[in-house]
């Protein structure tokens, strides 16, 4: 499994404690802005793409409160995705919701917390059953494909 990260200007500092975190702990990780991107929704593009186009990837977008980078995920065409600031959502959200990407507000969450949150959701374990419909109906809510999006 890859984790393929992102982050803006003010999520950069948590990018790199988060990477170097994952790293120890075995994980490949994949940095796709190794100097920070101008904004949360450029960076959440580009890890949106990435985990479209691979099936063993998650991804993770650091920017300053996590909402910028969650509203522009969840516009990419069959990408669910969530704002997180607790591990017990950060589980849930793969476990019911099947997210694929975790947007992550770095003055809102310390590195520890972060951490944690990242843990449930790369542990978390898409349940299927009855959440299935409302994993299909999340995904047909986006609407751009991942090449209409970039500067």
């Amino acid at each position: 499994m890859n984790v393929v990260l992102a982050a803006d200007v003010f999520g950069v500092e948590l990018k790199e404690v988060l990477a170097a975190d994952l790293r120890s702990r075995g994980w490949d990780v994949v940095d796709l802005s190794p100097e920070p991107v101008e904004d949360g929704v450029e960076a959440a593009v580009l890890v949106a793409r990435a985990v479209q186009a691979s099936d063993e990837s998650l991804g993770i977008v650091c920017d300053a409160y996590g909402v910028e980078s969650y509203l522009a995920a969840t516009k990419m065409k069959g990408m669910v995705a969530a704002a997180l600031s607790d591990e017990r959502t950060a589980h849930m959200t793969r476990e019911h919701n099947d997210a694929r990407v975790i947007c992550l507000g770095a003055q809102i969450v310390g590195s520890e917390l972060a951490r944690n949150i990242v843990f449930g959701f790369l542990t978390g374990t898409y349940s299927g059953g009855r959440h299935q419909a409302r994993v299909d109906m999340l995904k047909m809510m986006g609407s751009i494909e991942a090449g209409e999006v970039g500067r």
